[in-house]
């Protein structure tokens, strides 16, 4: 009798499979849908496999997390340098850089929205690996520009990120956020609204 096909698959296939399997879960389901019993009728191998190749769902939830983040590092570097620009147009590019990586990135906003409402050292430690990716484009992107004395432009611009993330993830599940529809008109408002917001900063 011939081997099923799941036995004739090497191993990198089949942990291929499975990582496949659990973003597909996570996008369909969400992460309350994401269990090894799942993950492998998704990927139609036996659930032991998920054991033995990834030591159960965390193990799959780290490759997706770390593939979700590889494609945020591109996206992010994909972005044209602007030389010597001043701190609001960086502030800008920024805001709205990261605004366009993870609102490209389905994945990336399904994990934040599981850390929103779970803690755990995984999602933790996923949120801080993703937070590297910002701060590593930033600190390679970052001019070399006085920080002006007065105001506290540090603070102002992780409010305006974590409002950026939120309409992110606000466009992701429904159609607007505070009375603004998050369609291709409504982030161009957002957009002429954060220029208004920025006008704190230096020129």
């Amino acid at each position: 009798m011939a081997d099923s096909p799941v036995r004739l698959r090497s191993r990198p296939a089949t942990e291929a499979l499975i990582v496949e399997a659990g973003e597909r879960i996570l996008l369909r389901d969400g992460f309350p849908g994401l269990n090894v019993q799942t993950l492998a009728a998704e990927a139609g191998c036996d659930r032991k496999l998920v054991y033995r190749y990834f030591d159960g769902v965390e193990g799959v939830v780290d490759r997706i997390a770390a593939r979700a983040d590889a494609a945020l590092a591109a996206s992010l570097a994909s972005i044209p340098r602007v030389e010597t620009p001043s701190l609001r147009t960086f502030a800008r590019i920024s805001l709205l850089t990261w605004s366009a990586a993870l609102r490209a990135s389905p994945l990336s906003l399904r994990l934040m929205a599981w850390a929103l409402v779970e803690d755990s050292a995984l999602l933790r430690r996923i949120e801080a690996d993703r937070g590297a990716v910002l701060q590593a484009w930033l600190r390679e992107r970052r001019p070399r520009l006085r920080v002006p004395p007065e105001g506290d432009p540090t603070a102002l611009n992780a409010v305006l990120m974590a409002a950026v993330q939120q309409l992110a993830l606000s466009g992701a599940i429904r159609d607007g956020f505070g009375g603004v529809p998050l369609d291709e008109p409504g982030w161009r408002r957002i957009e002429a609204a954060l220029d208004e917001l920025l006008s704190a900063f230096p020129d």
